[in-house]
């Protein structure tokens, strides 16, 4: 029988002016992507699609490194992200694997707001058969939420500080309406 466990968080972030400029600076796909998450660990595949080895995680006795690959598209104000592919390096022999990704980011009113869910299915790895069930999804959902929990962080930092940057960068004739 797989494990299953998923985790999901929400965002509202007031940003301090210029708000206005918001919409504009998530149209920059690469730009918000590579601020969203750590481009050490990024690497741009196409447009628009993504591959991202997501720091390794210490389950019990073992190390895990998920390496996903991302399709990020963006509607006016709005950046979606979503998993297409997800490999698993480090727990061996696992017959399947499966991450679910869901993710956006929209500018509204004074401030971004966002969600994102993420939920995996997966065969328990020979080495943690002999730890009961509900113990490794508690522990499943908990690395998810860890996750999420550091993308977030960067949201309301990295991302913020970026988007300041951005629009100190912007020339005065570019400050037109968008």
């Amino acid at each position: 029988m797989p494990l299953a466990f998923s985790a999901s968080q929400q965002l509202s972030l007031p940003v301090i002016e210029p708000a206005a400029l918001l919409p504009s600076y998530l149209d920059d796909e690469g730009r918000v992507v590579r601020a969203l998450l750590d481009e050490r660990q990024l690497e741009q595949l196409g447009p628009g699609r993504y591959r991202y080895n997501v720091t390794r995680v210490q389950v019990f006795q073992l190390q895990i490194q998920p390496v996903v690959e991302l399709q990020a598209h963006h509607e006016p104000g709005r950046l979606v992200l979503q998993a297409l592919d997800c490999q698993l390096e480090g727990l061996g022999l696992v017959d399947d694997f499966q991450l679910q990704l869901q993710s956006w980011l929209q500018a509204r009113g004074n401030g971004l707001e966002g969600e994102a869910s993420l939920a995996v299915q997966v065969s328990r790895p020979p080495l943690l058969r002999l730890i009961p069930a509900p113990a490794l999804e508690a522990t499943g959902r908990s690395v998810l939420s860890a996750i999420l929990l550091g993308i977030r962080k960067r949201v309301s930092q990295q991302l913020i500080a970026d988007f300041h940057d951005w629009c100190a960068g912007r020339s005065p004739e570019s400050e037109g309406p968008d």
